[in-house]
C-alpha cells in the first residue's frame, strides 16, 4: 500500500458512519468517472466526423474565428 493510500484510510477511519458513507458515494462518483471517460472521448470522436461538413462551412466561419 502507497503511503498516499494510507493517510487516506488514516482519515477516513475516524469519520462518523454518516461521513463514511459520503466518502464511499465520492469514491464510487470518481470510479464512473473515471470509466466512463473513454466511452465519452469516442462519443466526441464520433460526433465530431458526423457533423464536421456541418461546422464547416463558409456561413458559420464568422463564428469559428469568435
Amino acid at each position: 500500500m502507497t503511503a498516499t493510500a494510507q493517510g487516506l484510510i488514516d482519515k477516513i477511519k475516524p469519520l462518523p458512519p454518516q461521513h463514511l458513507a459520503e466518502v464511499e458515494e465520492f469514491v464510487d462518483f470518481l470510479r464512473t468517472r473515471e470509466d466512463d471517460q473513454p466511452l465519452t472521448q469516442a462519443a466526441a470522436k464520433i460526433a465530431e466526423s458526423n457533423f464536421a461538413a456541418k461546422w464547416s462551412n463558409d456561413e458559420d466561419a464568422a463564428y469559428d474565428r469568435i
